[in-house]
Order: C-alpha cells, then structure tokens, then sequence
C-alpha cells in the first residue's frame, strides 16, 4: 500500500484517538494558543506588508482575517492567519529528527471551516489528523540535513487535515496530497544566515497551497501520483526511502512555548533568569554554554547569530537571547527591536560567550531539552541548568498558564478569558462563534 493510502486509511479512522478526553484538551489549549500569538503579531511588518498585497480578496469560499474586520478569500485568509500564527515565533513546538510547529495547521482549518460553515468538532477531527501526520513525518527523518525546510512537512499536514474536514472519499483525500506537495518543497535556506520576514511566514504559504489545492481536488482535479513511491516523487527527490509510523499520539508531546524565541533556546532562558536574580548588577565579565547539536546548528553556528540584524534572526540567535535575558529580564514582543539589537551592552556579552557541545545533552535530546550556562563576574561564578522548560510535555501548561500566556500578549484579562471560554467548549461549538469573539478584541 502506498503511504498516500495509508495516511487515508489512518485519517479516517482518527476519531478513535479522541476518545482520550486528555488529547481532546490538548487540541484545543493549541488553537487557543496560536489565536493568542497571532494577536501578537497582528500588527507587524510582514503582516502589514502582507494585507497590502493581497486584500481587498474575496472568493466563491471566503474567510475572516483574524482581529480585523475583513474577510478575504479562504486561501488568502489562510496565509494572513498564519502569518500571524507564526510570525513571532511563539506557537507550539514538536521536536524530533526533524523540529517544526503543528499549529501552523492551526490557520487553514479554522479559515476553511468557517467558510463551509463546519463545527468545533470537526475542526477538532481534523486538527487531530493533522497534528499526527506532521509528527509522524518528523519523527521519521530530518529534511534540514538536506537542505529542505520542514514547512516541507507542513504541506503534507494540512492537505490531510483539509482533506478529513471535507469528508474526501479516498481519491480526492489523495489528489489533495499530491496537489499539495509536489510544487510546495521549501528550501532550507529560509532558515539559514541572515533571517528575512519569509522565515515567519512560509509555513502560511504552505498551508495556503493546501486550501489551493483542496478546492481543486473537490471538484475532482487529480494530482501527480504515486507522489511518494513515484519515479520522480518526495522519496526519490526529497527523503529517501523512509517508514512513517501513524501508530503513537504525537499531540500530548507537543509543546507550548513560555516566550517568543526558538524552542531550542526555552531551557537556556529559564537558566539565564535563574543566574539574572543571583547577579545584582555585577558586570558580567564571561558567558559559557554548554548544549546539545542541534541547537548548535540552528540557533548558534551561523555567523549572523552573533550580530542580528532582524528580527527574524535574533529570536534564533542563541547569544542573543542568553545576553538580553542576562541584561534585561524575561524576551517578550519588543525584545528584538533595533534599539535591543544595536546595544553594545548585549554585544559585549555576546562577545564573551563560548559554546560546547556535550555527548551527555546530544543523549538526551530530544526527550530532554538540556542547556548548562556558567557567568563569571569578577567576585563569583554563577552557573544553572536547566532541562525540562514550562510548556515542554513533561512539564505541561494548564489552561491557566494559557490564559497568563494570553494576558502577557494582550494586556487585558477579560478578553483574555473570553477566548479561552470558548476554545474549552470548542468540541460544542462552532467556528464562527470562535471567530466572532476572535474579532471582537
């Protein structure tokens, strides 16, 4: 059987993993989570410059824009809404072979949802199917190391997510597959050196192929097949031969983020706030990090990680990050701003840092998320580790956490609580009562 066929087979049957009350929770602190980012990230250059482009859009299929008071076409909508989602780098995380953020799944579902007028429960349905898919690609094989972004993979979720929100029998589920990957391989260089806008904004591209294609193989458009086993397909051009297994719950491991950075670096905040309270506006006079390699390869070899220029690269440069927290406290929305990046104070720390990748932390990860900082000043040396940060799946958000998380980014609890309300009770809900409170704020 074609891997085409069995992620079919495996969506049709997702209704059995939310049984598990537990699963079902998790699915819905996720959406609720990504509306809180994307609220963030509302106002933002790559969003504006975005909405300038592409609106005013309408289709026979339409969308709200999320806390806006337009609609746009429901492809359209759907790259609006992840850009937001995504933009600041604060939505979930699932780490593996290969890292990527699940809700960026989030944005084409809700979008495509409203616009055919379908339940909290379906959305659930389908969140659920694509959360399993875009894990069990990640477990399966790192397409970084061959120069392919994993946004790669998101292309993959979301068609299959779309695919069981439409109830697609078993040859339209797969001509949106293979309509949704063949011409939406990511290349890796949107994370690599200098960072552009494109990096917050490539997963929405993605799932906005997704819609594309969706609407297309609903009407019965067919799409280059085998698209996995084929001659010129993704095994061949992309991955290799691999095994995908669609088998173990890959949403209750999942993560929620505790600030706007690069996974990598969540424990190496904990430990620098650790240090920060035990500094007393000593000098810093040295930094030592030890971590494991894949942080190293994503958030510190790169040259550029020394002296960000975007935001884009700050939230991924790991020297940065540690020296901001050491000077200034908890990153949030403004910690990446010009008068932050440009600061010789943090430069100065920067300056002090090495870096050591330890074997110990490269056993642990990804089960763990290891980092060990050391600070010397000129009267003591301060050192923290740090590897189960809050929101990773073995030291788990509540909705409460969610809700704090909520009032850190939008500075009023009431509103706050009212998005929450309603994502508990999403299963009973529909989406457009999500989106009318949604734009309400």
């Amino acid at each position: 059987m074609n891997l085409d066929e069995q992620i079919f087979d495996y969506c049709n049957g997702i209704e059995d993993l939310l049984k598990d009350s537990n699963t079902v929770e998790e699915l819905k602190k996720r959406i609720v989570d990504s509306l809180f980012v994307s609220y963030g990230a509302r106002n933002s250059e790559a969003v504006s410059l975005s909405k300038k482009s592409l609106l005013p859009s309408s289709g026979r299929l339409n969308a709200p824009i999320y806390f806006d008071n337009r609609k746009a076409s429901v492809d359209v909508a759907t790259y609006l809404n992840g850009c937001m989602t995504r933009y600041l780098d604060y939505n979930d995380t699932y780490l593996s072979k290969e890292a990527l953020h699940p809700s960026d799944n989030v944005p084409p579902l809700l979008s495509y949802a409203y616009s055919s007028n379908e339940s909290g429960s379906l959305v659930l349905k389908s969140l659920a199917a694509s959360y399993q898919v875009v894990g069990a690609f990640a477990d399966s094989f790192s397409i970084r190391d061959k120069g392919w972004d994993h946004v790669t993979y998101i292309s993959i979720s979301s068609a299959a997510g779309l695919g069981v929100l439409n109830n697609f029998d078993k040859s339209r589920f797969i001509s949106t597959l293979n309509l949704a990957i063949n011409n939406n391989i990511s290349l890796r260089q949107t994370r690599a050196g200098e960072l552009s806008m494109w990096k917050g904004c490539t997963a929405a591209n993605a799932s906005r192929n997704s819609v594309f294609a969706t609407l297309l193989a609903g009407e019965g458009f067919t799409g280059p097949s085998p698209i996995f086993e084929g001659e010129m397909g993704f095994f061949k051009q992309v991955t290799g031969s691999i095994q995908v297994d669609l088998s173990k719950n890959r949403i209750v491991r999942t993560m929620i983020k505790n600030f706007p950075v690069e996974y990598h670096a969540m424990s190496a905040v904990e430990s620098a706030l650790e240090i920060r309270k035990q500094l007393n506006g000593e000098e810093i006079k040295d930094v030592s990090v030890d971590t494991f390699s894949v942080a190293h390869k994503i958030i510190v070899k790169d040259p550029e990680k020394l002296r960000p220029k975007t935001k884009e690269t700050a939230d991924h440069s790991l020297p940065y990050i540690i020296a901001y927290t050491l000077l200034y406290g908890e990153p949030g929305l403004t910690s990446f701003e010009s008068r932050y990046l440009n600061d010789p104070s943090i430069l100065k720390v920067i300056d002090s840092m090495k870096f050591e990748v330890k074997g110990e932390y490269d056993s642990m990860y990804p089960e763990y998320l290891p980092v060990k900082i050391t600070v010397r000043t000129k009267s003591a040396e301060y050192e923290k580790e740090v590897t189960v940060p809050k929101g990773h799946f073995k030291n788990p958000y509540d909705w409460n956490d969610l809700e704090n998380k909520g009032a850190r980014i939008i500075h009023d609890r009431e509103k706050v609580k009212r998005i929450v309300e309603v994502g508990k009770k999403f299963e009973s809900s529909s989406t457009k009562e999500l989106f009318e409170t949604v734009n309400f704020l």
